[in-house]
């Protein structure tokens, strides 16, 4: 079973629980310095995803746009075509 344990943990348990304790200690010290927390961080993430799908699908909409401006001109030109192009 240990050695299971170890294989899923990289090495032994009081190792890995010592390097995770060091590495949490100089990331928590970082953001302590940057003025951070674990909500700041989530929540600029949250934010920073519901821009990017809020620009895409602002981009969605202008091309619908262009679409719509598009067939108003393309769409009767096509009509008139078909018409004469039947009356032969």
């Amino acid at each position: 079973m240990g050695s299971y344990l170890q294989r899923f943990l990289g090495g032994s348990p009081g190792s890995v629980l010592l390097k995770l304790l060091f590495l949490s200690l100089l990331v928590g010290a970082f953001m302590s310095f940057l003025g951070l927390t674990p909500a700041d961080l989530l929540q600029r993430g949250f934010r920073m995803l519901d821009s990017v799908l809020s620009l895409g699908f602002d981009a969605f909409g202008e091309i619908g746009r262009w679409v719509a401006y598009g067939a108003m001109v393309v769409v009767p030109v096509w009509l008139v075509l078909r018409l004469f192009g039947a009356a032969r």
